[in-house]
């Protein structure tokens, strides 16, 4: 068994049943605090089934862990604790979740093809996309922007963190004496961790969540 289907297989056991409640449209104050993705699935008799995954930023109150839900046809046919794996009709809708939003949410086949979900246009996914569809140029810019930050904080994190390892009588003796050539004040390093949390956000709504983030956290 492969670590992945090790992986579906623990996710498989978080898996509920759902209650059958109709899935509710996404309202402009709950921006913030849920996503919302949707798979539609064409049938080889020609129906349409169309999944949809919503993500409530928010904890649940018996588990205190973030809950997934699926629905299918507009009706909440199961629920997982995140991160999440459902099984559907020819493969499976993987959901993991990050401190800074969506890491992925993500349909894979039987047959290890992957296809990414279509974000709700009323959520701030949505709202990313569009403007990625709209103003390509805009789009490109701010996501340079956002590696080119995380990518400064991680430099900076590394020479700072390195003065006070390089104290340790161990390993001073080996290498010598070493002070870092960057001491930024308070202030400066808040500014450059709020930053890093705004890059980090913007590649989440894109769903670029990779090691730079966790680097840059």
């Amino acid at each position: 068994m492969s670590i992945e289907q090790w992986r579906r297989r623990r996710a498989a056991g978080r898996i509920t049943a759902g209650d059958g409640r109709e899935l509710k449209p996404v309202r402009w104050w709950q921006l913030p605090f849920r996503a919302l993705f949707y798979l539609p699935l064409t049938h080889p008799d020609g129906r349409q089934t169309v999944y949809a995954v919503d993500l409530p930023y928010r904890a649940d109150t018996g588990s205190g862990k973030a809950r997934a839900h699926l629905y299918r046809d507009g009706r909440r046919q199961a629920e997982s604790k995140l991160p999440a794996a459902f099984p559907i009709e020819g493969g499976t809708i993987e959901v993991a979740v990050s401190a800074f939003g969506i890491k992925r949410c993500r349909y894979v086949t039987t047959a290890g093809v992957e296809h990414r979900l279509i974000p709700d246009p009323r959520t701030a996914e949505g709202r990313r996309a569009r403007m990625d569809r709209d103003h390509p140029a805009l789009s490109r810019t701010i996501g340079f922007l956002s590696v080119l930050i995380l990518l400064a904080g991680v430099g900076l994190n590394v020479l700072q963190v390195a003065e006070p390892i390089a104290r340790i009588p161990s390993i001073a003796e080996r290498i010598g004496p070493y002070e870092s050539p960057v001491h930024l004040p308070i202030w400066l390093n808040f500014t450059l961790a709020v930053a890093a949390v705004l890059a980090s956000t913007e590649r989440a709504l894109r769903l670029r969540y990779g090691l730079l983030d966790q680097a840059g956290k």
